[in-house]
């Protein structure tokens, strides 16, 4: 029971046996889920959500490296800590907000984000390659997380306000 909730949370609710660019069907998944948390609970709402899903995955990631490689391609809830922390930085912006521009904010957060977490600027790179367990499959994604939300922030800030 305890390998199928890990494999099941790890994967995202299963987005993560998308059979092709499956961290970018796990990234594009939780766009609505931080939609929810901002729009309701804004900066605080994100944060808490990054930071269960950051233990909670780290758990579950745990559990399923026992039975595969390092950082398999199913594994996406790495990419929902990530997508979610790019937002933290212009959450209050987003929280009560349904204007239409609001979207490009979305849409930009979640290409920065994917840009940061293919890339691999440090030190994501070397909790990539050297953290090899459940922490490094997570950490990772927080890295590029945060290098999107400064990007993000500076964008929101130089182009719409």
């Amino acid at each position: 029971m305890r390998k199928k909730i890990s494999y099941f949370w790890a994967t995202m609710l299963g987005v993560g046996y998308f059979p092709i660019a499956s961290g970018t069907a796990g990234s594009l998944a939780t766009i609505p889920f931080a939609f929810l948390l901002a729009y309701y609970w804004g900066f605080y709402g994100i944060i808490f959500g990054a930071v269960i899903t950051f233990f909670t995955g780290t758990a579950a990631s745990k559990e399923v490296l026992k039975y595969t490689k390092h950082d398999p391609s199913i594994i996406v809830i790495d990419e929902t800590a990530g997508q979610l922390l790019s937002f933290a930085l212009v959450s209050d912006f987003l929280q009560g907000n349904l204007y239409s521009h609001v979207i490009w904010i979305y849409a930009f957060g979640f290409g920065l984000f994917r840009l940061f977490d293919i890339t691999k600027p440090q030190p994501a790179k070397w909790a990539d390659k050297k953290v090899l367990n459940a922490w490094g499959v997570m950490l990772d994604d927080i890295f590029a997380g945060i290098y999107a939300a400064v990007c993000l922030y500076l964008l929101k800030k130089f182009l719409l306000y």
